[in-house]
């Protein structure tokens, strides 16, 4: 493949989507459409990216700050073509290809783009991408010769009854040689009821001008969906979430049922996983050899190790040792670290906190701001009180600590190695280590160590 830039378009409101938010930046697969179109050009190594932003441009900006890409400002949204006259001044001295992309379209694979680019540099100045549908209607037909050659694209109000039954139509992705494509932009003009620079035009230029203009067809029509509605974001995500799942399943994950199953697209699974029905992965998840996941969790940008069981559970931004069990109904939040062989049942909710080795944390209890040491046994009821109505403050609990059930804790606090609180113990001060305090508030009392042999 010779010298390639890629320019996207992302400056529109897309005033169907019905929201606040650019087009462009509607999720799909947990990631901005505008993102899913950038990556897959970037298989295509590129030496240059640039995204024509307009409509809250820097909020777009922002979404794409850790990508290699420049910007390019139309300040006026006045069409496509309009769009691609932004990025003259940054190719003025290129010499190659220039494909130009649709923020919108979130379902073009590498593969397709590749293809595009290929007939571009080998048949001619500019190589339109096309697909067939069953209803054509509002698209511009893709006319072509007797030899297959493309004619001309006319659009639904321009076509003759004859024209209009063709059912292969232009999907807005091109591939231009950059001096022609630069040339014929000075050519068009905005004499149209829209009073817009169509870079459908620029096809027409060089077409009345006898260069050749060639025609890829894309065989999936499902890949070029232009993202107008939150209804085509339906779609888009449903298909997305096809082609995800079956990449997990061809790498050697189980998914129970792929149709209710969402993964996002930058989750990574590995083999001899088990994933149930109605779970939800999300974000840059990392999920372990031989876990068993769901069904009904949802998992957030999260790293589970090898082994994990989680049913019924809630787990983000959490990070997760090998052979945990989690749930069901557990809720893991931010900052929550879990050692291996933890167990954490049913109805716990635990929040910026580590849990060391084998620790169980069977149920019914909030864990908040502590650091729990191995082998530790938290009765169920227990609460860690960690907000004192102003400030959040540390709770450490050593190895081998047994916490009664209902107990109390009142942060801060420390309780020692081997230390015991009875059941319904309210906890204000420190333990010490081997120690054993019951009451509200707790005091310490005597081990009878002879009852304990």
């Amino acid at each position: 493949m010779d010298r390639l830039a890629v320019v996207v378009l992302a400056a529109g409101k897309g005033t169907r989507m019905k929201s606040e938010l650019p087009k462009v930046l509607h999720k799909v697969c947990g990631k901005a459409m505008v993102e899913h179109i950038l990556f897959a050009a970037q298989d295509l190594n590129p030496e240059r990216s640039i995204v024509v932003v307009g409509y809250k441009g820097e909020i777009v900006k922002a979404e794409l700050e850790s990508l290699e890409v420049d910007f390019a400002y139309q300040k006026q949204q006045l069409g496509t073509g309009h769009a691609v006259m932004q990025v003259e001044e940054f190719l003025q001295d290129f010499e190659g290809s220039v494909l130009v992309l649709c923020g919108d379209t979130p379902l073009l694979t590498a593969e397709t783009l590749s293809n595009l680019v290929e007939k571009q540099q080998q048949q001619g100045v500019a190589a339109v991408l096309t697909t067939e549908v069953d209803d054509p209607s509002w698209y511009g037909r893709i006319v072509r010769d007797s030899s297959g050659d493309l004619v001309k694209i006319v659009e639904e109000e321009d076509a003759t009854p004859e024209e209009r039954q063709i059912q292969e139509i232009n999907t807005g992705t091109y591939c231009f040689d950059s001096q022609y494509l630069f040339k014929a932009l000075q050519e068009i003009e905005a004499d149209n009821a829209q009073g817009e620079y169509y870079l459908t035009d620029v096809i027409e230029v060089l077409t009345y001008e006898g260069e050749n203009v060639a025609a890829e067809l894309a065989v999936d029509s499902a890949e070029t969906l232009g993202v107008n509605t939150r209804r085509h974001l339906a779609t888009a995500e449903k298909r997305l979430r096809k082609r995800v799942c079956n990449k997990h399943l061809a790498a050697g994950v189980t998914i129970i049922d792929p149709e209710n199953t969402f993964i996002d697209s930058e989750v990574e699974i590995e083999q001899d996983t088990v994933i149930y029905p109605y779970t939800i992965i999300e974000g840059a998840t990392q999920i372990g050899s031989n876990c068993t996941i769901g069904p009904h969790s949802r998992i957030i940008d999260s790293q589970l190790a090898a082994g994990v069981e989680v049913q019924n559970s809630v787990i983000k931004k959490a990070k997760v040792g090998a052979e945990v069990q989690i749930g069901p109904f557990a809720y893991l939040r931010p900052g929550t670290e879990l050692e291996a062989g933890v167990k954490i049942g049913d109805f716990v909710e635990i929040k910026k906190s580590k849990v060391a080795q084998r620790t169980k944390i069977p149920h019914l209890s909030y864990v908040g701001d502590a650091e729990i040491g191995e082998d530790v046994n938290i009765g169920a009821g227990t609460i860690i009180a960690n907000y004192d109505g102003q400030e959040k403050h540390r709770t450490e609990i050593g190895d081998q600590a047994f916490i009664g059930s209902n107990s109390t804790l009142i942060a801060p606090l420390n309780i020692g190695k081997s230390a015991i609180t009875g059941a319904g113990s309210v906890v204000t001060k420190d333990v010490a280590a081997d120690s054993l305090v019951l009451g509200v508030p707790a005091t310490e009392c005597e081990i009878n160590k002879e009852d304990n042999d």
